[in-house]
């Protein structure tokens, strides 16, 4: 099998076309913005993957529909491969990192495997932005200072890494130099940033600096906090910026104080529901974006029935539920009383149902105000309609806003637009 190393001494022919295939989530885009940008240095012609010669596909391999996702992709690769359509195949990312010595037993057409980019600490990262030129991700760390026993992003990832404040300063200029209009903050435990290379929690003090230096940025959006990792300067830094998102991503996973020990969540069901007062103490009209896991071993209809009361009295305003997925080499594989799948895939069901009533409710609670929306695209063949997002959708995971405007708009205009209609996740209204 060829490893990352090999890969990049490896020579493509002169001006080859090579296109990238990126599955799963954020953290995996600026990766293959990392890879690309590795490559365009070098000389290659970047395109898209129908149009490519070499095609490398960035796997996901967080859960087992992530992994099916992800070997599907390689199979179709490979036929492109035999049938003449395109020349080399290159797997890389997280399924790659785990599983590449198998892989490459399964998958002899593959040219290389090449697992995941490092994060350099003090150097900014070469990229090819992927994004529309109005918003753009920041990975500020990699890896989890956690240990969740349902989770492999360490074993997959290694240890924790925080990048300087410098880079990341010098990162956010450059963007903010561009025209950027919306930088999202992301990391798989954003809240533990600076644990590793400060030895505390440095999200706050990191954010205080981005603000000092933007001038176009007008939304700062953070992703993937750890409820056990946010701070009372946190809180209070968000609250405070005009330019921080009124948005907190905070995966959750239960509430059950049996289930939230066993997952090794380092937060007891008393310090989450005070987290989430103090949140909406702070910041009234915050966003919590929240998952939860339902089936994990031991978990008892008592433990369930326990989520679905707390997410009927909070009443989140974004919900994603996911069945327990066993994953090799975690402590939750070698549990006992594991919850038949059947069982799992019912929950599941029966919080999403809880979650769309309050959604719905919450979607109707905007028709008649006015919200700020950053506009994404015009809609084709409608000279008057274009989608945007407001501050409370973060990209490509929430809803949009539908815009009518007799006004001409482009992508990256913010707008004021008055909520006339609101559906299941997404709104719709009009300039005012």
């Amino acid at each position: 099998m060829k490893t990352t190393q090999d890969f990049q001494k490896e020579r493509l022919s002169a001006g080859q076309k090579v296109g990238v295939v990126n599955l799963g989530c954020a953290r995996n885009l600026v990766d293959a913005q990392m890879m690309l940008g590795r490559l365009k240095k070098n000389g290659h012609r970047i395109v898209q993957a129908t149009d490519a010669q070499t095609v490398i596909v960035n796997t996901c391999s967080f859960i087992e529909e992530a992994r099916k996702e992800s070997i599907d992709t390689i199979l179709d690769l490979v036929e492109l491969k035999k049938s003449g359509q395109i020349k080399k195949v290159i797997v890389a990312g997280c399924l790659a990192q785990r599983y590449g010595k198998d892989l490459a037993k399964e998958f002899p057409e593959v040219d290389a495997f090449v697992g995941t980019p490092t994060l350099n600490r003090d150097n900014l990262p070469q990229q090819l932005q992927l994004t529309p030129s109005h918003f753009a991700y920041v990975k500020i760390c990699e890896s989890c200072f956690n240990a969740c026993s349902f989770c492999a992003i360490p074993k997959i990832k290694g240890k924790f890494i925080s990048r300087t404040i410098e880079s990341i300063v010098r990162e956010v200029k450059e963007l903010d130099a561009k025209g950027v209009k919306e930088v999202n903050i992301i990391g798989q435990d954003i809240t533990a940033y600076g644990m590793d290379l400060y030895r505390e929690k440095s999200l706050a003090r990191l954010l205080k600096e981005l603000i000092k230096v933007v001038k176009n940025i007008e939304w700062i959006r953070l992703l993937y906090a750890f409820p056990s990792h946010v701070t009372e300067e946190l809180i209070e830094v968000i609250a405070q910026s005009p330019r921080i998102c009124k948005y907190i991503d905070m995966p959750l996973q239960h509430i059950s104080d049996h289930i939230l020990l066993e997952q090794n969540r380092n937060i007891t069901t008393q310090q989450t529901i005070e987290l989430i007062q103090k949140l909406r103490r702070a910041m009234p009209q915050v966003f919590v974006r929240t998952t939860f896991i339902t089936g994990l071993p031991g978990e008892t209809p008592k433990d369930f029935e326990q989520m679905r009361a707390f997410v009927r009295d909070f009443r989140f305003e974004r919900v994603g539920v996911f069945v327990y997925s066993k994953e090799e080499g975690t402590k939750a594989v070698e549990m006992k009383n594991h919850v038949p799948e059947k069982t799992k895939k019912a929950r599941l069901d029966t919080l999403m149902q809880d979650q769309q009533v309050i959604s719905a409710e919450i979607q109707q609670s905007f028709v008649g105000r006015t919200l700020k929306v950053l506009i994404e695209e015009k809609e084709k063949n409608s000279p008057e309609n274009y989608i945007g997002r407001s501050e409370y959708d973060a990209p490509d995971v929430d809803g949009v806003v539908y815009v009518r405007s007799k006004k001409p708009l482009k992508a990256g205009d913010f707008v004021q637009v008055m909520i006339t209609d609101a559906y299941e996740y997404d709104l719709a209204g009009v300039v005012e």
